[in-house]
């Protein structure tokens, strides 16, 4: 399956917790769990994060290393297939700088029971989706004006000028959740999720993955990771 058309583009987000949190209160959900740095990933930085984290989301380079991983890895799982819980939500990513809201989705959708979820995009979002394919999904996330301008007003909202939404980004979102026992990795771009192996703790077990990111770039320090876990008074 071929990486998915881009329909249209929208304005980036930006990777900063106080964005994502009063993206999601305009998604409607209200929570005692709240979007916050992860300030490094060794094992005393780690412990400043409050447990459990529900969702680690990665803003990542992507470069021509990553891309040839990438190629391989798909490559891989369609020749010796993988098992997927059919309780992860996932999304194809078919608007251009979009990743960010779809990882955000991902974040949410996956750990909804977690959550108070009021009458808003979110929800009548998930209505129309769950018992669709990831494409279809997709479909509805573009025909949604309601979900377009919440991602607008937060992409206007970071501490720098937002980049134009027709401008060549080359970072990218993608979330990391726990289900059934199983870390998945959610990437739009990619045409599934993958299954990382069994997990009993999101936060370090995410760990390991990103560090195998950036062991691919070493000499790249664009990388950014978020956790969303209990919001801190």
């Amino acid at each position: 399956m071929a990486e998915p058309k881009q329909s249209t583009s929208w304005i980036p987000l930006e990777s900063n917790p106080q964005v994502m949190n009063t993206y999601t209160n305009k998604l409607g959900v209200t929570s005692k769990w709240a979007f916050t740095d992860v300030w490094g990933l060794d094992e005393e930085l780690l412990q400043f994060i409050p447990r459990p984290v529900l969702a680690v989301v990665l803003l990542f380079p992507i470069t021509e290393k990553y891309e040839d991983h990438r190629r391989s890895e798909e490559a891989q799982i369609k020749e010796r297939g993988q098992t997927v819980s059919k309780n992860v939500y996932f999304i194809r990513q078919t608007i251009g700088n979009a990743c960010g809201t779809i990882g955000l989705l991902h974040a949410l959708a996956n750990n909804v029971e977690n959550f108070e979820l009021g009458d808003g995009p979110l929800k009548r979002i998930l209505d129309e989706t769950l018992p669709k394919s990831p494409d279809d999904r997709a479909k509805v996330l573009e025909g949604s004006n309601e979900l377009a301008a919440v991602h607008e007003e937060s992409s206007q909202a970071g501490q720098t000028a937002a980049p134009s939404r027709d401008q060549d980004v080359d970072l990218h979102f993608i979330c990391f959740v726990r289900k059934d026992g199983h870390l998945y990795e959610l990437d739009g771009r990619k045409p599934f999720p993958i299954n990382h192996g069994p997990s009993d703790d999101v936060l370090k077990d995410s760990v390991k993955i990103v560090q195998q990111f950036m062991g691919r770039d070493p000499d790249n320090l664009n990388f950014t990771v978020i956790a969303l876990a209990p919001a801190q008074d």
